[in-house]
């Protein structure tokens, strides 16, 4: 090859326009979202009194963990993906939902009576819950995964398992709208 040709062809990659990195993840986001709903629908789908069960702290509680946790891993694996991006910030926010969790815990150990506890901890779909949450989350976090190549991880584990949590967290958020516990 001639160095006038290389010129022309590295040139020809060089003009081809990528979509940013940052769009590609929110797409993806929108995509796992998307794939999520699908599948939690045609599956179990909400539970019947979603409406009445929707006005209840306990209820509303759940998402509001779920898409925390969800939102922080979207932040992190977004500057996981990016070389010398900081991630410090992003981390520290992974935090929330454990903390949330954590407060509504002792909230819950102060309001129901003692012999509850072990029904309350334990639940009585934890079968269903443990089936259908990876269920619904595989789709997204195939996507995720993909998304990783797309990007430049330097960090490969850490950053696969974020899309692990990213994905279960969408998931728990629309097997929240069908959980009872």
């Amino acid at each position: 090859m001639r160095t006038d040709d290389l010129i022309k062809a590295l040139d020809a990659d060089a003009s081809s326009k990528a979509i940013p990195l940052l769009s590609a993840w929110w797409l993806a986001a929108g995509a796992g979202a998307v794939i999520a709903a699908v599948v939690f629908l045609l599956t179990i789908g909400p539970r019947p009194d979603f409406m009445a069960a929707a006005h209840t702290m306990r209820f509303l509680s759940k998402f509001v963990f779920t898409i925390v946790l969800a939102v922080s891993a979207f932040a992190l694996i977004r500057a996981l993906s990016t070389p010398g991006a900081s991630t410090g910030r992003a981390m520290a926010w992974m935090a929330a939902a454990p903390v949330l969790v954590a407060v509504a815990v002792l909230l819950e150990l102060f309001m129901v009576p003692e012999a509850l506890w072990g029904t309350r901890m334990v639940g009585s779909n934890m079968m269903l819950c443990m089936g259908f949450i990876p269920l619904i989350g595989i789709g997204p976090l195939a996507i995720f995964l993909w998304m990783l190549r797309y990007g430049a991880p330097t960090r490969p584990v850490l950053a696969g398992a974020v899309a692990g949590l990213l994905a279960g967290g969408l998931a728990a958020t629309f097997y929240a709208a069908h959980c009872f516990d």
